[in-house]
């Protein structure tokens, strides 16, 4: 079977974003793995997903689009185009930078968009089950600051930790960090930031060939 790699980037920083980096060589290690896979690439920050409004996540509940306007239904159409072209990927790559301690709002809105009833998860008498189990999700983290085994860490970590704990909801266990941290800390950390990332792409790489 072929397999479908669902490439996302959210940063806000174009060229110089430090996720859109990592994103792209962990896309690269892992098309070593399998060259023949399919890539589809989606752009958060190019053409963001507006937020959600009550009467769209009603309407992506019930499936009822009356008395919707044109651009409300597009809104409904466009989170269920993102929601197949997600539970299609066999790989989902996320870059995912740290914005004053969480994600980008455009990656939040990505993330309301999927998380639906029904397609990613349900609630059962005994609790909710995840429905979206089997993928692995690689997460491209960046941080200005360093926090990782810190102190600092439990108390302002609202990124790494929000996104574990959604696709662990939505019962995806196998979830990979490949993090760059202090990279507003000078040119000596990024440049120190960037080989360590380099290294864990590494070992991601020869971890799934051996897997």
């Amino acid at each position: 079977m072929t397999k479908t790699l669902l490439h996302i980037d959210s940063s806000v920083l174009g060229e110089v974003s430090t996720s859109r980096k990592l994103t792209a060589a962990i896309v690269d290690a892992l098309q070593q793995n399998h060259p023949e896979g399919l890539v589809t690439y989606r752009d958060l920050a190019d053409a963001p997903p507006a937020h959600l409004t009550g009467r769209v996540m009603m309407a992506m509940r019930s499936g009822d689009l009356t008395g919707l306007s044109e651009e409300e239904r597009a809104q409904v159409a466009l989170s269920e185009e993102l929601l197949e072209e997600f539970l299609a990927a066999d790989t989902v790559v996320i870059g995912a930078p740290m914005y004053n301690f969480s994600l980008p709002t455009q990656l939040k809105a990505w993330v309301d968009r999927l998380s639906q009833a029904g397609r990613t998860f349900q609630y059962t008498e005994t609790g909710p089950v995840g429905l979206a189990g089997g993928k692995r999700v690689v997460i491209a983290s960046s941080r200005g600051g360093m926090y990782a085994g810190t102190p600092l860490e439990a108390m302002v970590d609202h990124q790494e930790s929000y996104l574990r704990g959604v696709l662990g909801f939505w019962g995806i266990t196998k979830v990979e960090i490949v993090r760059a941290e202090g990279t507003s800390m000078g040119p000596q950390a990024v440049e120190q930031a960037m080989v360590s990332a380099q290294e864990q792409i590494d070992r991601l790489r020869i971890q799934l060939l051996a897997a």
